[in-house]
């Protein structure tokens, strides 16, 4: 464990367990699917964007696939943000988890072996009054050490009229950031809020066309604005760690080996769900 970074006390969110927080610069001198600059992007801002992933036929596909998806969902009583851990029950988000071009952005950040462990459909409807609070995503994740990012795949165009996801650049050199539970009347989609975070520049909007997608440190400061627009905004975040990191309260069991090897055998590697 490396002692620069620091150790994380007992958080009951969390069940009492202790983390390795910090970024961990990537030092790749020859990715394959990312650029140089690219790379040096992530280390300095936090992200990288827009990286072009799928075709407009292919995403039609996706959308429709989703469209038909939230339709199911919605009929059983859930709403448009509930399609979580998607890679365990649906096979058609399983492939997109194991895309070729996105698993090999990703392995040009985290390395070689590669764990896909999370897919969550984030849902803005028109006008649904809800907005996603500045967050880290290392707060929530009982992942150690924090060496893992989100991939944020736009299955609709996503701009600033219906509130595309905003990042916080450098915000991720900063380490882990205080927070307090999110108030209901913020219509916050999560439970947490991060304040006074003027200090970390003006917001960049992570405006995507459908089919592209961004890739975001788990430390950077990110969200989104209230949706007052008559256009659904709905992205795809699938979630990767490198292999040598541990997981907590049992959340080994929702990692997919993408790429590489798992050779502590801590990940469960489920197979492909039958379900599409």
């Amino acid at each position: 464990m490396n002692p620069s970074y620091p150790i994380l006390p007992e958080d009951e969110e969390l069940g009492g367990l202790k983390r390795e927080v910090g970024f961990h610069p990537v030092e790749n001198t020859k990715p394959v699917c990312l650029t140089s600059s690219q790379v040096r992007d992530f280390n300095r801002q936090g992200f990288v964007r827009p990286i072009s992933v799928f075709t407009e036929k292919e995403t039609i596909s996706i959308r429709s696939y989703f469209d038909d998806l939230l339709a199911k969902v919605v009929a059983s009583g859930e709403d448009s943000y509930s399609i979580s851990t998607a890679h365990l029950k649906y096979g058609r988000v399983y492939d997109l988890l194991n895309t070729p071009k996105i698993v090999a952005c990703v392995r040009d950040l985290l390395g070689e072996n590669l764990i896909g462990w999370g897919a969550h459909f984030f849902c803005k409807m028109p006008r649904d009054g809800k907005r996603v609070s500045w967050h880290q995503d290392a707060s929530y994740w009982p992942l150690s050490p924090t060496k893992t990012a989100t991939v944020w795949l736009a299955i609709d165009d996503a701009g600033t009229e219906n509130a595309c996801m905003r990042f916080l650049s450098g915000s991720h050199l900063h380490g882990h950031l205080t927070f307090r539970p999110s108030r209901p009347e913020e219509h916050n989609v999560l439970n947490q809020t991060v304040e006074d975070v003027d200090q970390y520049g003006a917001p960049i909007e992570n405006v995507l066309k459908a089919g592209q997608m961004s890739i975001h440190s788990d430390l950077l400061l990110h969200g989104s604005e209230e949706n007052q627009s008559e256009r659904r905004r709905c992205g795809l975040t699938l979630r990767y760690c490198a292999a040598d990191v541990s997981a907590g309260l049992g959340w080994n069991g929702k990692g997919v080996v993408v790429s590489g090897v798992d050779d502590r055998g801590h990940w469960a590697n489920p197979a492909r769900p039958t379900e599409d």
